[in-house]
């Protein structure tokens, strides 16, 4: 099965790629079921059930918001984010809901948000720990139409069907250089006498023209550096009700009115990173705009390595920005093959340590490296994170997530420097930490798996907090 760059990058909204993005894909294919079997006029009720993780903290995951959104047949690349908040108003308000008001064949309901999209905080459906089932009932309260789905991680969204084949991506084209472990993709560059970054263009080309593929890998960075500008702009206190305050524009500010530190602290460099970082995960909690890189809740890694390696290497090019995406992209296709990006599923190893490890080895590759040195600095990347946590308080992608970026996005450029300075040959190989890193997920506690019922989650709140939807 092949994977697409565009399938790990994809624009969506905050603040969580399984439990925001996954439940709005995941709604809108119920309702373009019910209408391409032509079952939709039929329906006087839809119910949404979110199991596991997804039931645990949903909450504050905005999960409700995004099924709403889905139902109405949004899809998070293209949803208009300002009126996200009125429109969801207007349905817990109004008590209905038009199902895929995008288009003009459409369906209003009656719709309850509290006994139409339940959250079972402690029951799970099999295969994965993101479940969720749709059901459709007619004007006799019969079910008509029901369907299971997962959200894998990374906003990827599969069927019963493709559950029980264990199948998480449905594309089966065949691209020109097929690889499902890093031996065989450092095989096929000696064979082939590419950089990862070359070989994965060829492979782009299965779905688009070189040109195309350019101009949406630019288009992706046009839009994380749009992010990282709102994230500086954009001050005040988070949603949630942590009352965790935003700290990106006043850090730009500081940074701004001290340009002289840059000569004085040779550690200032890591004031930006950390700054780029923050600006894009602040965005994120608040339900912003942003790239998915591979997940949400570590969307601002690769952001804050690309700003770093266009502010502060000299030989940065746009050039540079398509092979760094193109990297990123093959190092983070052999996690989503091997093991998981998905903190329900592995933990936020599989998260922030995914992503860490593909900017390692995304800014080696740009930076000269080989590609043994661009696989050694995306096992490094990994290899200190394992066994790292999915612990967010109050079940908001917040604390510890926001500043669990900006330390992701200084190892990630720590690893590729320590990678430069080797020849390639390490102890480690990146196959082995990907098999530790999903062994390790299996053998961690559920509590520790986006269930916010263990680590940070229940150790640092006195009093417990009232927290509402984002």
């Amino acid at each position: 099965m092949a994977i697409s760059t565009f399938d790990l990058f994809s624009v969506g909204i905050g603040p969580s790629s399984s439990h925001t993005v996954g439940p709005m894909r995941a709604a809108r294919l119920f309702v373009e079921s019910l209408y391409d079997s032509g079952l939709l006029h039929d329906v006087m009720r839809v119910q949404a059930e979110m199991y596991g993780s997804l039931g645990a903290t949903g909450k504050g995951h905005g999960t409700a918001k995004a099924v709403l959104l889905g139902l109405e047949g949004e899809q998070p690349e293209s949803v208009d984010v300002p009126s996200i908040a009125e429109r969801v108003t207007a349905i817990r308000e109004g008590g209905s809901i038009t199902l895929l008001a995008t288009q003009s064949d459409s369906r209003s309901i009656a719709f309850n948000v509290e006994t139409d999209v339940l959250l079972h905080r402690k029951k799970t459906l099999p295969f994965h720990s993101n479940g969720m089932i749709f059901t459709a009932f007619n004007n006799n309260s019969e079910v008509i139409s029901r369907k299971n789905y997962y959200s894998v991680g990374g906003g990827f969204v599969v069927d019963e069907s493709a559950a029980e084949q264990d199948c998480l991506i449905e594309d089966s084209s065949s691209v020109a250089y097929p690889f499902d472990s890093a031996s065989e993709l450092l095989t096929l560059c000696e064979q082939h006498q590419m950089s990862i970054s070359q070989l994965m263009m060829e492979n782009e080309k299965t779905w688009r023209t070189e040109q195309q593929v350019r101009e949406g890998l630019l288009n992706l960075w046009s839009v994380m550096q749009s992010c990282v500008a709102n994230g500086m702009n954009n001050g005040g206190i988070l949603p949630g009700g942590l009352n965790v305050r935003r700290r990106a524009r006043e850090l730009h500010q500081q940074l701004l009115s001290r340009p002289e530190a840059a000569m004085s602290d040779p550690l200032s460099v890591l004031d930006w990173v950390t700054l780029y970082a923050l600006a894009v995960n602040e965005e994120n909690a608040a339900g912003g705009r942003i790239v998915t890189a591979p997940t949400n809740g570590a969307a601002g890694i690769i952001p804050a390595v690309l700003h770093y390696y266009m502010r502060f290497v000299p030989t940065a090019t746009a050039e540079g920005v398509v092979k760094f995406l193109l990297t990123a992209a093959a190092i983070g296709m052999l996690y989503k093959k091997n093991a998981s990006i998905s903190g329900a599923e592995v933990g936020c190893q599989g998260e922030v340590g995914s992503a860490c490890s593909m900017a390692a080895g995304a800014l080696a590759e740009v930076m000269g490296g080989t590609p043994a040195q661009v696989e050694n600095a995306a096992e490094i990347g990994m290899e200190h994170n394992l066994g790292l946590t999915c612990d967010p308080i109050g079940g908001l992608v917040q604390v510890p997530c926001i500043e669990r970026n900006a330390m992701g996005s200084v190892k990630a450029i720590h690893a590729a420097r320590i990678a430069l300075r080797g020849d390639g040959v390490h102890f480690v190989s990146l196959d082995k930490v990907i098999q530790t890193m999903r062994k390790t997920g299996q053998d961690m506690h559920v509590r520790y798996k986006e269930t916010s019922r263990g680590g940070l989650a229940t150790h640092v709140l006195e009093v417990p907090v009232n927290i509402v939807e984002c």
